[in-house]
């Protein structure tokens, strides 16, 4: 009996020491992968446009680096656009948004680079950028483009050292099984981008808008545990007209809940919901994206 215990035991052993072998492989290839991802250079031109100083033009590109593309929020740029707060993503990564006033990143980087970083998400020596959603918010037209451009050229230069950014293992393993966007550029057709129709207040305009939303809320946005997301993240709710979702709502009611993060209930969201960028939205983008919601088919909670 003591013989078979012992076999048995150094058969588990044997068993533990390979599946972590096999687990060691298994992360070591996908980390390699992600790596050589990231150092790919992409042929893709700066963009043939100039800031404005038209005064219409910087307040146009205020609105949408506030409340649009969410770069002034706390953990990307901060409204200064000096860099943000780091924040951990549980065991995948840290970062910090950096510094991307005149004072800081902002400066080496030509118009026409900075046009292509936010919507091709690739940066000036042509690799990609990590984490910034240029996915969600590329459809920008050019007019938006120089706007935001204009916006970013007209702040006052910020000296504050960039903090840090650090993707680990677990990270680069999400990354590259599509559980979590790190890497960009990857998530982009470079060669068909979709530009947004004029701003309006139909559901055609509603649904390019959305597209900041499904990060959290997911392709159809039915909400869920965010994949990859550690146990302390809130769970995104379902945004679709489903009895679990925005069924009942009223415009109102969603009104309430992107300007104040109060929902129906009376519940308030948790912090990682950026209200302080939605809740910026005008009228008329508010009524875009929730004419957008209503069309959408009626998904049970967590179909992600």
């Amino acid at each position: 009996m003591k013989r078979l215990l012992k076999r048995i035991a150094l058969a588990i052993s044997a068993a533990v020491v390979l599946a972590g072998a096999v687990a060691g492989v298994y992360a070591f290839a996908r980390s390699r992968t992600f790596d050589a991802s990231m150092d790919k250079v992409y042929p893709i031109a700066p963009l043939p446009l100039q800031r404005s100083a038209d005064p219409a033009v910087i307040a146009r590109g205020k609105h949408l680096a506030d409340a649009i593309a969410g770069c002034t929020v706390s953990f990307c740029h901060e409204g200064d656009l000096g860099g943000g707060e780091t924040f951990s993503v549980g065991p995948l990564a840290t970062f910090t948004g950096p510094n991307v006033s005149p004072g800081g990143l902002g400066a080496a980087y030509a118009d026409g680079e900075l046009a292509r970083l936010i919507r091709h998400g690739v940066k000036k020596d042509g690799r990609s950028v990590r984490l910034m959603p240029a996915q969600d918010f590329g459809w920008l037209s050019d007019a938006d483009l120089v706007a935001i451009i204009s916006f970013f050229r007209s702040v006052a230069p910020v000296d504050r050292p960039n903090g840090i950014v650090k993707v680990n293992t677990l990270g680069k393993i999400y990354d590259v099984n599509g559980d979590f966007a790190i890497d960009v550029a990857r998530r982009i057709d470079h060669e068909k981008i979709d530009l947004a129709p004029p701003p309006s207040a139909n559901a055609d305009y509603g649904r390019y808008l959305s597209r900041v939303c499904t990060a959290c809320h997911g392709e159809h946005l039915s909400g869920g545990p965010i994949p990859g997301g550690p146990p302390s993240f809130p769970v995104p709710l379902n945004l679709t007209p489903h009895e679990t979702g925005l069924k009942s709502w009223t415009f109102e009611d969603f009104d309430e809940l992107l300007t104040h993060g109060i929902r129906k209930n009376g519940m308030k969201l948790q912090e990682f919901m950026p209200i302080e960028a939605f809740g910026k939205m005008d009228r008329s983008e508010k009524t875009a994206l929730f004419a957008y919601l209503r069309t959408l088919p009626p998904t049970p909670f967590g179909n992600r």
